[in-house]
């Protein structure tokens, strides 16, 4: 099985956190980076995928792993110890086409609480054959449900990221396409289910 981080915190996620210290984060939609000062109030509105959206005064935040700390001791140990329990679940499993997309479902949009996969953004994943070492390049064409979204490239890396975590892959490209555009009906039935659409 591939690195799922994809589990739900166990955390109150109405409960008001303040930033500790000044903190980068990528505002959503736009997909820029703007410093929040500590002292900022936050919600945490979803936390997937090993990152984190945040709700603040002036909008929606996405923050890394490496920021969780400006949440908060406790916030911060309550989101490593989730991302801790999922990449204990990593196998030594020979590879396999699942584990690429396994690894591609624990990426989210940060504002949809479902993965790329079931959300129908993922094209084409290609497996080229093994290298001398055993090792896999893999190629993905995806998509994003807007073309103006500018978290597409934070998107698109992280799946980058993901598969590139698999010890049997040596690297991997991924293109974001629009071509067919995306549509509600790509939506799996998993996807469906989890956003009330059934």
């Amino acid at each position: 099985m591939a690195l799922n981080l994809s589990l739900v915190v166990c955390m109150n996620f109405n409960e008001e956190l303040t930033l500790v210290r000044d903190t980068t984060a990528t505002v959503i939609p736009a997909g820029e980076e703007q410093v929040l000062p500590a002292g900022t109030r936050a919600v945490i509105s979803q936390a997937l995928g090993g990152t984190v959206t945040i709700r603040t005064d002036s909008g929606l935040f996405r923050l890394s792993s490496k920021d969780w700390d400006a949440l908060g001791t406790a916030a911060q140990a309550e989101l490593k110890a989730v991302a801790e329990a999922a990449e204990a679940e990593q196998s030594d499993a020979p590879f396999s086409d699942e584990q690429v997309w396994e690894a591609m479902k624990s990426c989210f949009d940060p504002e949809i609480p479902v993965n790329i996969v079931d959300l129908g953004l993922i094209y084409d994943m290609q497996v080229a054959a093994a290298d001398a070492d055993g090792k896999y390049a893999i190629s993905v064409k995806m998509t994003l449900t807007a073309q103006g979204c500018g978290m597409g490239p934070v998107i698109a890396d992280d799946a980058k990221t993901r598969i590139e975590a698999l010890k049997d892959v040596s690297g991997a490209q991924v293109d974001v396409v629009w071509d067919p555009p995306w549509t509600p009906h790509m939506i799996s039935d998993a996807g469906r289910q989890k956003l009330g659409l059934e």
